[in-house]
């Protein structure tokens, strides 16, 4: 990675991805699901804050780092992943609302929306991103792991 291939800039579409994963959460907190487990006492607590930190820089640097040999944002086959996974990602919120709590819908609240963000973020040339992407990844899965699923 060469730094000098990045600018300061304003991504607008890293922003919008991150409001659009985050609307379902918005509604969560609102409206609490029935047989809410995820608001249940996290037993990894110091995880939980490495990946909190993790999801700050991840958004920040989604948006403010370009890179200045990336192509006009346009639909490309990583951008199709990006879909999907915002789509299996909503999938797993419906299913949860509706009462369905077990492994795959745990994985799809917690894998669906960190690789939407990876298959942006190399999409768009931003390796930068990519490693508090893949830290915020690997948090959230042992949080949900080790919550929700053991």
């Amino acid at each position: 990675m060469v730094l000098k291939e990045y600018k300061f800039g304003f991504n607008i579409y890293g922003l919008l991805l991150f409001l659009i994963i985050m609307i379902p959460n918005f509604i969560w907190f609102a409206a609490p699901a029935p047989n809410d487990v995820l608001r249940t006492e996290s037993v990894t607590e110091v995880i939980d804050t490495i990946a909190s930190v993790c999801q700050i820089l991840m958004v920040i640097a989604l948006c403010i780092f370009v890179n200045i040999k990336n192509h006009k944002f346009h639909i490309t086959p990583l951008i199709i992943f990006v879909i999907i996974c915002c789509l299996i990602y909503f999938a797993s919120w419906v299913s949860y609302y509706v009462g369905v709590v077990n492994t795959g819908v745990i994985l799809g609240l917690t894998i669906s929306p960190c690789l939407a963000f990876m298959f942006f973020a190399i999409d768009r040339k931003n390796m930068i991103a990519v490693v508090p992407i893949s830290i915020f990844l690997i948090c959230h899965l042992i949080y949900g792991i080790a919550n929700f699923v053991v």
